[in-house]
């Protein structure tokens, strides 16, 4: 299992997403390294497909995909149990995980 997290260096949630992202795969009983890519500019995160920081992907697969057109430096939102976050919680990507294990 290949797990990325994609971010840029203004963003202020990219530790916490890494921080769930470790806990949901310790909690899953999952053992995988996670590559934290830095996405440095605009040109950068068209050809990464970048929809904002932070981002989780899965062997290649985006965990939250969206349909864009353009893409650019950005933070992002994830609609929570617990309101609008820049993050997802630890039971959201363990969802996301139990998903992607069913396939």
């Amino acid at each position: 299992m290949k797990i990325e997290l994609l971010y840029f260096d203004g963003c202020p949630s990219w530790k916490t997403g890494l921080k769930n992202l470790q806990s949901a795969l310790e909690e899953e009983g999952l053992t995988a390294a996670i590559d934290v890519i830095e996405v440095k500019d605009n040109e950068q995160a068209g050809q990464l497909k970048f929809l904002g920081s932070p981002s989780f992907r899965v062997d290649s697969q985006e965990l939250w995909p969206e349909e864009r057109e353009t893409y650019a430096l950005s933070c992002r939102v994830f609609p929570s149990s617990e309101g609008i976050k820049g993050f997802p919680t630890v039971a959201m990507l363990r969802g996301q995980l139990k998903q992607l294990r069913k396939v």
